[in-house]
């Protein structure tokens, strides 16, 4: 009995011992470490850890951390997502170098946009703002373009830093059935997000940019005009209101669709849709599918837009479709059936003047709608369309451009244009906000561009003899406020020239290349500018009979030497002439009148390669600016008299370039490297040509103003 006491007693002390060994091993194990990962090396440091602090606590925390970075994610604004100090030498973006991953021919086409735009800058210590290389355009996983693992891809990037300063593009977002529009299948973190179909209800205002769908086909730049002609008074369109597309006898995006039957006359209203689409429309067909396919086929789309007043933009799986840009470039006026639907640019263009906004919930009231609008309202609207479409959406560089220019104007030292000049011609695009603190400066206005001009004469040649003549007939002009002459000539200047003597403020500038001459000098003050060679033979009453004609138009380039393009059918390219027809396209600058904000714009606006090829031409900079020009105004530029002729060609000494056989081949080449930078012919052709009153009359000349006009020899 003993022994079962002492045995027994052995037993209680080794299980004693073996409990304090290892169960004491675990306590300390178990007790937290004061070196911990992310995220709790994050927490404040006000925290105690101790005994008390379970691991159940920690992870309480955890997630409450996570759940309030998502959030602050989510409630992004340019203040508290932005890094604004990235921006101080400039707004310019970088594009990530392109790596092994598929590329979808559209967002191609948007990174060559961005790499050749004046935007650009191949340094990513100096950008603003970071675009990725990983195509992102469309985000719904049933998409062969989809691009999976790429949250693993973006955190690779090098100046990732959470997506803060980056901006992602999107087209297409979530997948069947429901289409959900924040189903990216990835995080943005801190990215900013310019996206199609997105809802107000989604988007971070101040922070993201709704953009427009365009089709795989939209051009990469310049773009077709609007297709409205002719805006007459009032309408004469055959049908009042018409939409033909598909409708979905399931999911999302039904219910406007498969209702518009109930609208469709076929005389003034036709909306016609087919449920002939997707692998499985015959099992999913409903009673009214047969009939609506019949209706569907009998109308043309292209025709249908041309015809009608208001074309229907009803949502489609997403919020957005093709149609609303199909719309406005045929000056259909969109009619948006999509609750909700944040429209492209909606915080700056005022899209009141170009739409008419109906709830989807309220269909049956569309046909009143439209009839009840003013033949005048629908003028204005129609007219704003075709502004809005041809300055913003036409091309896929102008929708690239309106998204940058949208975020520039967010850094608090930009300049931000108002409404006005965004919802008015010729567009923000080509206003730049640091021309001027006043727009009454701008061409563009009905202000007073001034009763004085500046003259700048180019000097290549150097022959002091000629520009002597020139300086005398300048002096004489009672509207001259001062003379900068650029030297860019081989010859040294004079040391005592023979103009000292010249009664006018003249000051020598030199020039360090051709293109100089229309660099925006501070010494210019005038908004008249006349651009002058140095053998150019203009006399006092032609200089101030043009500088009149240009204060009528100062949006144009106003002048003497007119030139014309044309396409060569047998070359497949565009040609350059100066033979004397009875139009013209373009002014040379040799002696033209033109608003100094184009001083702005060509140094600014244009791309490097613009600038690069009038520079290693040595030549066509001139063409350049009237391209320039008429881009911005849409305007053909305005000749004055019936002057041929305006240079000095018969001087001893003088070798101008114009005399070389190989200049207009050497003008033709620059005119279609402009053509495609542009993406498009800016040129216009005019048939008008101003004179003087009395010019040529049979009449006494001392009753004619500008008496030296007709003494001058074509």
């Amino acid at each position: 009995m003993q022994a079962k006491k002492r045995y027994l007693l052995l037993f209680v002390t080794c299980a004693f011992l073996g409990y304090c060994y290892f169960g004491g091993y675990r306590l300390k194990s178990d007790k937290p470490s004061t070196k911990l990962n992310f995220p709790y090396d994050k927490l404040p440091s006000y925290i105690t850890l101790n005994e008390e602090f379970y691991d159940k606590d920690l992870k309480i925390t955890t997630t409450n951390f996570l759940q309030q970075t998502s959030q602050n994610m989510r409630n992004c604004r340019m203040e508290t997502c932005f890094d604004f100090t990235r921006c101080k030498q400039g707004f310019t973006v970088y594009v990530y170098p392109v790596e092994d991953t598929i590329i979808s021919p559209l967002y191609q086409k948007i990174l060559n946009v961005i790499t050749e735009s004046r935007y650009y800058t191949s340094d990513p210590t100096k950008a603003c703002l970071f675009v990725l290389a990983l195509d992102t355009l469309d985000r719904d996983p049933l998409s062969t373009e989809f691009i999976h693992n790429l949250p693993t891809k973006l955190l690779r990037l090098p100046y990732w830093n959470s997506g803060k300063n980056h901006l992602i593009f999107n087209l297409y977002s979530g997948t069947w059935p429901d289409y959900a529009e924040d189903s990216m299948a990835f995080e943005l973190g801190y990215a900013m997000l310019a996206k199609a179909s997105m809802s107000i209800s989604k988007l971070r205002p101040d922070f993201d940019i709704s953009i427009p769908l365009f089709q795989k086909q939209h051009p990469e730049r310049g773009g077709e005009l609007g297709q409205a002609a002719e805006n007459s008074f009032p309408s004469n369109k055959k049908y009042v209101a018409a939409f033909k597309g598909k409708r979905y006898v399931h999911g999302i995006g039904s219910e406007t669709r498969n209702s518009l039957y109930h609208l469709h006359n076929g005389k003034d209203l036709v909306f016609v849709t087919t449920c002939r689409h997707g692998k499985s429309w015959r099992e999913l067909q409903d009673e009214h599918c047969q009939q609506d396919n019949q209706e569907y086929d009998t109308y043309d789309y292209e025709i249908l837009l041309m015809n009608a007043t208001f074309c229907l933009v009803p949502r489609g799986r997403r919020l957005g479709s093709f149609r609303f840009l199909e719309a406005l470039r045929a000056g259909c006026i969109p009619v948006i059936l999509s609750n909700g639907w944040a429209l492209p640019f909606h915080d700056r263009i005022d899209w009141n003047q170009a739409v008419i906004f109906t709830d989807e919930r309220l269909l049956l009231q569309i046909p009143d709608i439209v009839r009840s609008v003013s033949n005048t309202k629908i003028l204005k609207l129609r007219q704003q369309t075709q502004f809005l479409w041809e300055r913003y959406f036409s091309s896929i560089e102008k929708v690239i451009f309106t998204v940058f220019e949208s975020i520039r104007e967010r850094l608090p030292w930009e300049g931000s244009r108002e409404g006005i000049i965004w919802n008015t011609s010729p567009g923000a695009l080509a206003i730049l906000p640091q021309f001027a603190d006043s727009q009454q400066e701008l061409p563009f206005t009905s202000s007073n561009p001034g009763n004085t001009f500046t003259a700048i004469i180019y000097s290549q040649l150097g022959s002091t003899a000629v520009l002597y003549r020139l300086l005398k007939s300048l002096a004489k002009c009672k509207y001259l406020d001062k003379i900068i002459l650029m030297w860019n000539s081989d010859i040294p200047l004079p040391r005592k020239p023979r103009w000292q003597g010249i009664k006018a403020t003249i000051l020598v500038v030199s020039a360090d290349g051709i293109s100089h001459r229309f660099y925006p000098h501070p010494q210019i003050k005038t908004s008249a500018i006349l651009s002058l060679d140095e053998d150019a033979t203009l006399n006092t009453d032609e200089i101030d009979f043009a500088f009149n004609v240009w204060q009528s138009f100062p949006e144009r380039i106003v002048g003497y030497p007119a030139r014309s393009h044309y396409w060569d059918d047998s070359k497949r390219s565009w040609g350059y002439t100066s033979k004397w027809t009875n139009d013209y396209s373009i002014v040379l600058t040799g002696a033209a009148f033109y608003h100094r904000y184009y001083n702005t714009l060509y140094t600014e606006l244009l791309s490097s390669t613009l600038h690069k090829t009038v520079e290693q031409s040595q030549n066509c900079e001139d063409i350049l600016m009237n391209f320039l020009v008429s881009h911005v105004t849409r305007r053909p530029p305005i000749k004055v008299t019936q002057r041929k002729l305006y240079k000095d060609t018969t001087a001893a000494g003088i070798r101008s370039p114009w005399n070389d056989p190989d200049h207009f081949i050497q003008r033709q080449t620059c005119m279609n490297t402009f053509v495609a930078v542009f993406g498009y012919m800016p040129l216009l052709r005019s048939n008008l040509r101003l004179d003087p009153m009395l010019f040529k009359d049979p009449v006494s000349n001392m009753r004619k103003k500008y008496r030296q006009i007709e003494l001058v020899s074509n």
